[in-house]
This record gives structure tokens, sequence and C-alpha cells, in this order.
């Protein structure tokens, strides 16, 4: 294995049977924004970093005011639920195709080495402004039977042109490591931080799964706020445009 594992704050392991929430920048950003808001509503510590080959080279200061190098952080999650979940994300992903590869492989070996039991890699999908639906991909039809038992909207024929990139490649590849893997994807028209996209994704987690997450379900304070760490000089102007008709939900 290439991939270095850096442990923080005391671990040493993931917690056994967790279920993992794993997003990257894309579509949107639905997913990245939905796994960092889960992370930023719920106590949440950095248990560990992967330290993959081919990320691009921008070391940047962590948290701490330290230079740290290009990598994906797990955090472990403290909700109400009875089964511990983490999370996984990073700032970007590795360019080459054969890297993303290796790399898929790499981090479902570990999260199979450390007994994680599910995967849910958080997407957004490009379509029509009036069309704002949330449903799940399975990779395996007895995890498909058993999210269709549990009411969650489970389709067989999206997206219709398949996924490329890391995330897809990680969404597919449970059954080759026992693990459960499903692509969660949400609808978007696709520009900049669909943020209203983002928390319809929470929800359906939540709704779907029982995971104990603090849902923002307060709306436009909720918005207000996401924005106002994207732009702080402008979140009113923005809100009243999106607010302002069904249609302008996006961003």
């Amino acid at each position: 294995m290439t991939m270095q594992i850096e442990w923080r704050n005391n671990a040493s392991t993931l917690p056994k049977g967790a279920t993992v929430l794993i997003a990257f920048p894309g579509v949107a950003n639905i997913g990245k924004v939905a796994v960092d808001s889960v992370c930023d509503l719920h106590e949440s510590v950095e248990i560990a970093r992967l330290h993959p080959v081919g990320l691009p080279p921008h070391a940047e200061l962590d948290e701490d005011g330290l230079l740290a190098p290009p990598h994906f952080s797990i955090q472990h999650v403290a909700t109400r639920g009875q089964n511990p979940l983490i999370t996984l994300t990073g700032k970007a992903q590795p360019n080459e195709p054969g890297q993303q590869s290796m790399l898929a492989r790499e981090v479902m070996g570990f999260l199979q080495q450390q007994e994680v039991s599910t995967a849910f890699v958080l997407a957004g999908m490009i379509d029509k402004p009036e069309i704002k639906e949330t449903f799940a991909v399975a990779s395996s039809a007895a995890f498909r039977i058993d999210m269709e038992s549990m009411g969650v909207d489970v389709r067989r024929d999206e997206p219709r042109s398949g996924a490329i990139g890391l995330a897809a490649l990680l969404a597919s590849m449970g059954p080759l490591y026992d693990i459960n893997s499903a692509c969660i994807i949400a609808t978007t028209v696709g520009n900049s931080e669909d943020i209203l996209g983002s928390q319809r994704m929470i929800e359906h987690l939540e709704q779907w799964f029982g995971f104990g997450l603090t849902v923002p379900t307060n709306g436009n304070e909720w918005l207000r706020d996401k924005l106002k760490a994207i732009a702080p000089e402008t979140e009113d102007d923005l809100v009243g445009e999106m607010t302002a008709s069904h249609d302008a939900f996006y961003m």
C-alpha cells in the first residue's frame, strides 16, 4: 500500500461496524457540503488522515496553523444513533484515471481492514431546475433489497450514463471488499454550491437510515449561515435571490 495512514487525536482504529459518508468536490458540491455540514452540526473529531499518492501537490495550513500535505480527513461524528458514523472527505482527488483506480482500491481495502460495514458516497447529478429528487443507487442486489425494505428510493435506471471518478469507484466497489456500498444522489442544476440540495440530502439520509442526525430544518437561517461563511459581504442578497421563487433554490 502506497497510501500512508496518520492517526489523529489518540485514535488507532476506526470504530468497528461504522457507516462512512464519503464526498469530494463535484457537481454543485452537494455531497461535500452535506458531509461538512454533518460534521459542523455535531460534535466531531478527526481520527485519521489518509495520505495517498496522486493528490495535487498543494500543502495548506490546517486548523492548528500547521502546514499539512494534501490528504483525506476521516472524522468520527457523535450522533444520537446507535451505530457509529464517520465521514471521509478531501479537497481534491487524483487527476489520472490510473491513480484514481489505485486509490479507490487502497481506500476500500483500508475500510475493510477496519471493519467498516457500509459506505455511502454522496454526490450531485445535473437535472432540470424543477426536478428536485434524492435517490440511491446500490452496488449489490442484496443491499438494494435491504434499502428498498427500509423505504429508500433506489433507482435501477439512473444515472443513465453511469458515473466516473474516484467517488464513483468507491460507490461501486463495495462488493469486492465485503462492504455495503451505494451512491446517494441529489439532483441539481449544477452551479456553484447547491446548499439547499445538500440540506435535502441530509434530510433523506436521516429519514431513510436513522443516523440520529441533527437536520438543518430552519431553512433560510441555515442557508444564511452557510452563505456567510462562503461570502460574508453578500449573504443577504444571495439569500433573497435564492428564496425568491421555487426554482431559485439552486446556486
